[in-house]
Order: C-alpha cells, then sequence, then structure tokens
C-alpha cells in the first residue's frame, strides 16, 4: 500500500503536468476538467482536489513563483464579465498568505485572478516541465 503523502505528491505531480499544458495554450481548466484529466480518484475527488491546489498555492508562494493553480476555476464562481473565477477559498487563502486583501466575488476578485493567471501562463507557460517542479 502507498503512503499516503506519496499520493498527495503524486497528484500534485499530475496537476501540475495538466496546468502547465493549460499555461502553454493559455487556458484555464474548471475543476471537474482537470479531477478527469489529473485521474483525480473518487470519492470526494473534488474535494482531494482542492486541497492539493491549496497545497500548490502554498508551495508556489513559498518559492516566489506564481500560482500555477490560479489556472483551476469553478464552473459556478463567475466574475462581473461572465468570466470563471476560482471557489471562494482561493481568495480567502490569498488573503491569508498576504497576496489580496479584498472579497471574495465581485471586480476586486476578478481583477486579482486575471492578474494571478496572467502571471501563471506567462511563467508556466515558457516551461517545459515534464517531471514537475
Amino acid at each position: 500500500m502507498q503512503n499516503p503523502a506519496d499520493d498527495d505528491r503524486d497528484l500534485q505531480a499530475r496537476l501540475r503536468r495538466v496546468l502547465t499544458a493549460c499555461a502553454a495554450m493559455g487556458e484555464t481548466l474548471a475543476y471537474r476538467d482537470l479531477a478527469r484529466r489529473a485521474a483525480v480518484p473518487g470519492p470526494h475527488g473534488i474535494h482531494r482536489l482542492t486541497l492539493a491546489l491549496e497545497t500548490m498555492v502554498r508551495e508556489d508562494h513559498v518559492a516566489g513563483r506564481p500560482l500555477l493553480a490560479a489556472l483551476a476555476v469553478s464552473r459556478a464562481q463567475r466574475g462581473p464579465d461572465g468570466g470563471a473565477l476560482p471557489g471562494r477559498g482561493f481568495f480567502h487563502l490569498l488573503a491569508e498568505l498576504g497576496r489580496y486583501d479584498g472579497p471574495d466575488h465581485g471586480p476586486a476578485a476578478a481583477a486579482c485572478h486575471a492578474g494571478e493567471v496572467a502571471r501563471a501562463q506567462a511563467y508556466w507557460g515558457s516551461r517545459d516541465l515534464p517531471g514537475g517542479v
């Protein structure tokens, strides 16, 4: 039986590969589609996905890298222009890390997310990271 910590690292490596490909294409990806492409097992696959994305945000933040997890978005959460945004927990985590000081929805959240996406796509989209980070 594999160690749960190894499972988490494997999941994060798969998520990073999928999201790096999205960055190279200038795209974002809905949570459910990301879970499918990264082969996140159920039950509770979306919950596992969000925990892994939170870990990725923390790791990228500490390493001074743009947030690759910003490319993962919710189909339900929309900005004022109708564009997909991450779930509200993304903005709460950014606030906890000192990267954002605003509401978890609306124009300020959409602007924050747009900036994070642009930085992530510019940085991660220009890299060939077959083995992860």
